[in-house]
């Protein structure tokens, strides 16, 4: 329980580098929202692998190469649910794309992230 609790606090500490940077590029340098999501999922992902590996799983005995790789495919295949899910919530309701993010981000992280975190990636 200890290591859910960890990586809910390490989610919130990278949602926020992944929420600034989009906020950043959306809001003020007119990104589009999609690339914009995907360039704050990875400067987000940068934040929490370290977080992850160090804090929240206290997994820094495991080859860090390894962990990387695995990270990275946790990672990718986040950021494209992230992607997909925030474009069809936003072109499908009402809600605007800080709001289709927030919603998305909470789901994925939940349902798939920790999950994939602690038994692939940082698995001991």
């Amino acid at each position: 329980m200890i290591s859910f609790w960890r990586s809910q606090a390490t989610s919130l500490i990278s949602s926020t580098a992944d929420f600034g940077l989009f906020g950043f590029l959306f809001s003020l340098l007119a990104v589009n929202y999609v690339l914009a999501s995907a360039l704050g999922n990875v400067a987000g992902a940068i934040v929490s692998f370290y977080l992850g590996r160090n804090w929240s799983f206290k997994s820094q005995d495991g080859n860090v190469s390894s962990q990387a790789i695995k990270y990275a495919i946790t990672s990718f295949s986040s950021l494209g649910i992230n992607s997909v899910g925030i474009y069809l919530l936003t072109e499908n309701s009402s809600l605007t794309p800080g709001y289709s993010k927030i919603i998305i981000a909470l789901f994925v992280g939940v349902t798939f992230n920790f999950f994939m975190f602690r038994y692939f990636v940082f698995k001991k």
